[in-house]
C-alpha cells in the first residue's frame, strides 16, 4: 500500500485501552494535531496479550513484548499508522521494519507508595502485604525490608487501586507519571525517591512507533521528539539491553540530563527476593549515552552474579 500525502490521510494511533494508554495516546493526538492544523487522527484500541492475560505476572507468560506483539502487527500489517507506548513496556529489539521516532517529554520517573495511613515504606508495620506486578519493585521492597510480604498485583491503574481498596493489599506502588497523567496525581500518599526506590529504565516516557518506510508518517511525528529525554532514554535503554532485560529480571535505572551536556546514570540490579542487589553510578557527557549505559552494565553483569549464574 503506497504512503498517502499528509493532506488526504487519516493518521490511526494504535493503543492499548487501559485508562492510561489511552490518556497517553490522546496525548500524542493532541500533540499532532497542534502541530499540523487540519490533520485528521484517530485512535484505535488494542487488546493485547498483556492484558488478557491477568491470572500471572508478565515474567511467568513472556515479559515486555507481551503489551507490544498486537499493536505491532497492525503496524505491520498496516492497519495502523503509528503506535503510542510506555517506553517501559518496550523491548529493546523491535520487529524488523519498526522503529522508535520520537519521544514526549519525560514526566516525573518516581515512583508512588499508595495504602491508607501510611507515612513512609521505613514505617510500613512488619508483615504488610505489599501488591505489586513488578519484579524490580518487589526486590528493592524487600531489599530494604525483608520484613514485608509482597504478593502479585495484576491490573491498570484503576483496577488495583480498586483491590486495595477491598483490602486485597495493605499498601501498593505505582508509577507517579501514570497518575498524573490521568489526573490522579492525589492518590500518591508517599512519593519515593529514585534512592529509595530506582525506577524502572524509560518509566515515565512516552514513545510513538511507525513503519520504518512510511515517510509521512515519519515526517508528521519526528516534530514531536523532546531531545532531552531522547538522550536519557539513549543511556537508560543501552543498559537494559547489554544486561539482555526483561520482565524475568530485576533491574532499575535513571538517567538524569543536566541541562549543558552532562548527564548521570544511576543503575542497579537486583536479586529477585531482595536479598543481594548491586548498583553503579555513571557522570559523562550526552555524547556517551549509549556507552556510558553499556559501561555500567558491563559492570553490573560482572558484579552481580547472583542474577546470571547458570
Amino acid at each position: 500500500m503506497p504512503d498517502r500525502s499528509p493532506h488526504d490521510r487519516l493518521l490511526i494511533i494504535g493503543s492499548r485501552g487501559s485508562p492510561l494508554a489511552l490518556a497517553q495516546s490522546v496525548m500524542v493526538r493532541d500533540a499532532l494535531m497542534a502541530r499540523h492544523p487540519g490533520l485528521q487522527v484517530e485512535i484505535q484500541t488494542i487488546k493485547t496479550s498483556g492484558d488478557r492475560i491477568q491470572d500471572r505476572t508478565l515474567s511467568e507468560v513472556g515479559g515486555k513484548g507481551l503489551f507490544t506483539k498486537e499493536i505491532e502487527e497492525a503496524l505491520l500489517a498496516r492497519t495502523i499508522d503509528l503506535a503510542v507506548h510506555s517506553m517501559k513496556d518496550m523491548p529493546t529489539v523491535l520487529p524488523p521494519g519498526l522503529e522508535l521516532v520520537a519521544f514526549l517529554e519525560r514526566e516525573d520517573p518516581r515512583d508512588a507508595l499508595i495504602g491508607p495511613g501510611i507515612q513512609s515504606l521505613a514505617g510500613l508495620p512488619a508483615g504488610t502485604v505489599v501488591g505489586t506486578a513488578s519484579l524490580r519493585r518487589q526486590a528493592q521492597v524487600l531489599c530494604r525490608r525483608p520484613d514485608l510480604t509482597v504478593v502479585p498485583l495484576r491490573g491498570n491503574v484503576q483496577t488495583r487501586l480498586a483491590k486495595l481498596e477491598r483490602g486485597e493489599v495493605g499498601v501498593t506502588l505505582l508509577a507517579l507519571a501514570g497518575l498524573k497523567r490521568l489526573g490522579m496525581a492525589e492518590r500518591a500518599d508517599v512519593v519515593l525517591e529514585p534512592d529509595e526506590m530506582l525506577p524502572a529504565v524509560a518509566q515515565g516516557v512516552v514513545g510513538i512507533e511507525i513503519r520504518s518506510d512510511d515517510a509521512v508518517t515519519r515526517a508528521l511525528v519526528e516534530p514531536l521528539n523532546h531531545g532531552a529525554t531522547e538522550i536519557v532514554l539513549r543511556a537508560e535503554r543501552a543498559l537494559l539491553a547489554a544486561l539482555d532485560g526483561s520482565c524475568r529480571t530485576p533491574i532499575a535505572g535513571l538517567a538524569v540530563h543536566d541541562g549543558s551536556g552532562g548527564l548521570s546514570l544511576k543503575a542497579a540490579i537486583y536479586a529477585t527476593d531482595g536479598h543481594a542487589f548491586v548498583e553503579t553510578v555513571r557522570l559523562g557527557h550526552i555524547d556517551d549515552a549509549s556507552a556510558m549505559g553499556q559501561d555500567a552494565a558491563a559492570e553490573l553483569r560482572a558484579r552481580a552474579s547472583f542474577a546470571f549464574a547458570g
